[in-house]
């Protein structure tokens, strides 16, 4: 089974204060941390983004359908395109597959592991979900999670009547919650889907892994 990752870059980083996706860790933007970390477990990456943003990057960019609509835009933009590049024949049945899978990545996570999305990915072929994810303790974690493409009507059937939660639309799925016990041993430190949120956010982050990296 085919896995393609997408990096969600559409935010306005209000908080941020400036585009958290081009701040440097390690030496290398959070745009450029979390496509390569998707390239590492998937086919292909791509990035859903606000038309014209990230023209130098090293993947696509795909213009996000609902800029300023909030993460459920970028989402379906991302499974309306998987839709669109294997699409059902006559008999409705997919021609390469019941399903193509998207791994959607927000671009504010540093310390997410290749290992926790590898342990994803299986958990998404193993099971009959639509979307498989985890459960940290803030909640769902809907911008680290695995989807099957056959979700996209169902998800706009809710975005067109006006939803724009994600939490609330995945509701309306079959879904698989990862809890701690699914994933703990992949985050020693708790911080698996800890996310860059403020400056301050991103310090701390710098400062933790510059003191990995010594």
């Amino acid at each position: 089974m085919i896995f393609h990752g997408f990096v969600q870059a559409g935010g306005g980083s209000t908080r941020f204060g400036t585009d958290k996706a081009l701040v440097k860790l390690g030496g290398k933007s959070m745009l450029e941390r979390t496509g390569e970390l998707l390239a590492s477990v998937c086919q292909d990456v791509n990035i859903v983004a606000p038309r014209g943003k990230y023209r130098d990057a090293p993947w696509p960019v795909l213009a996000d359908g609902w800029p300023g609509e909030g993460p459920l835009g970028g989402i379906l933009t991302a499974l309306n395109y998987l839709n669109e590049t294997n699409p059902t024949n006559e008999s409705g049945t997919r021609k390469h597959g019941p399903c193509s899978f998207a791994v959607i990545l927000s671009c504010d996570l540093p310390f997410l592991t290749k290992e926790f999305l590898s342990f994803l990915k299986d958990r998404a072929l193993s099971s009959g979900a639509q979307v498989v994810v985890p459960e940290s303790s803030s909640g769902l974690e809907p911008l680290c999670a695995c989807w099957c493409s056959d979700s996209a009507a169902t998800l706009q059937a809710g975005f067109d009547a006006g939803g724009r939660k994600v939490s609330e639309a995945m509701k309306r799925l079959r879904m698989e919650v990862l809890d701690h016990s699914s994933w703990e041993r992949f985050d020693n430190e708790n911080r698996l889907f800890w996310n860059m949120n403020t400056p301050e956010d991103f310090r701390e982050a710098r400062r933790i892994l510059e003191a990995k990296a010594r």
